[in-house]
């Protein structure tokens, strides 16, 4: 709703954000694993179920017809970076991503500064690929998305992908 040129910006604080949780959960999670190992494998089954729930609810409802519209916001560049970065930040579920990810790729018992700067490089990497042509196609599919049926099936494809990373991280050892 803003141009492409804005949310870019708005695109680089949500990478931020992400990078920020990332950290955090790379830094705390190696000392939990470390020091308490059930509680590490409490948190790994929490988020096996909540990606669970979150692929149920994708299932049934997921992004509906009245969420796809945005309005053009004011405030220049700085306020759409400061936008994605509160948006990551205040939203639990980034967190809880990284928690139920991190520790399938990388072994925290011996992770390295070196596997953390991979790490984030492929998290900046994954999540531009994602983001940059979500937000060059934005204006077009705009007009699809308020289709029932095609809400639907995006909805039922995301459950799809929820559900694949709930069963990777829940049968991987």
């Amino acid at each position: 709703g803003s141009g492409f040129r804005s949310s870019l910006f708005m695109a680089l604080g949500l990478i931020v954000g992400d990078l920020t949780y990332l950290t955090a959960v790379v830094l705390g999670i190696a000392l939990v694993a470390q020091t308490f190992g059930t509680v590490f494998l409490v948190m790994k089954w929490l988020g096996v179920a909540y990606l669970a729930w979150l692929s149920w609810t994708f299932w049934k409802s997921g992004i509906t017809a009245e969420t796809v519209e945005a309005k053009r916001g004011s405030g220049g560049f700085l306020a759409s970076f400061l936008a994605g970065l509160l948006v990551t930040l205040g939203n639990p579920k980034t967190m809880i991503f990284y928690l139920a990810l991190t520790p399938t790729i990388i072994d925290l018992h011996a992770i390295t500064l070196a596997d953390y700067f991979i790490l984030a490089g492929l998290s900046v990497a994954v999540l531009l690929v994602v983001l940059v042509p979500y937000l060059a196609l934005a204006a077009k599919a705009r007009s699809l998305l308020a289709a029932p049926r095609a809400l639907k099936a995006l909805n039922r494809t995301a459950a799809a992908f929820m559900f694949g990373a709930a069963a990777t991280i829940a049968f991987r050892q």
